[in-house]
């Protein structure tokens, strides 16, 4: 298994290059999900959800072929009266944009833009964490997404 550092790099790397950097959706590998993935040599990333307003994913690293970690997320829009999913996707996006320029995907972050303010909160390290990221709008939670994963163990 390599580095915790090197994994961490790649899931960064991987992450921004997805959904946050607007990679090519694939083929769904289960009916009904929306996947879309990442490669750099060994490494291999998958993000495949299901749904849209309210989501439930998973995103797994393998490296040479081996499946070596995992983060499971659910995410939902708590008040469509102050946000709806496509402005939470632009906060979400320019949030996580900011946070893997960092060349972080944990630790928290508070981002503040014009459709609301973006708040991240997580414990752990990349080998096991969890973590509640949440969007406010007029003060209000309008938006909240939980998440947990690490390392994969045989």
């Amino acid at each position: 298994m390599p580095e915790t550092a090197m994994l961490n790099e790649f899931v960064v790397e991987a992450k921004a290059a997805s959904y946050v950097g607007g990679g090519v959706p694939r083929p769904p590998c289960r009916p009904g999900s929306h996947d879309i993935g990442y490669e750099r040599g060994d490494w291999r990333y998958l993000d495949s959800y299901f749904g849209g307003t309210d989501f439930a994913g998973q995103e797994v690293v393998w490296f040479a072929d081996e499946p070596i970690w995992a983060m499971n997320y659910f995410g939902w829009v708590i008040a469509p009266d102050l946000i709806d999913a496509s402005a939470a996707g632009t906060v979400i996006k320019a949030a996580l944009s900011a946070m893997y320029r960092q060349g972080r995907f944990l630790g928290g972050m508070e981002f503040d833009h014009p459709f609301g303010r973006y708040i991240d909160r997580s414990e752990g390290g990349c080998e096991r964490f969890s973590g509640h990221e949440c969007i406010l709008v007029d003060g209000r939670k309008a938006y909240a997404l939980d998440y947990r994963g690490g390392l994969i163990i045989p």
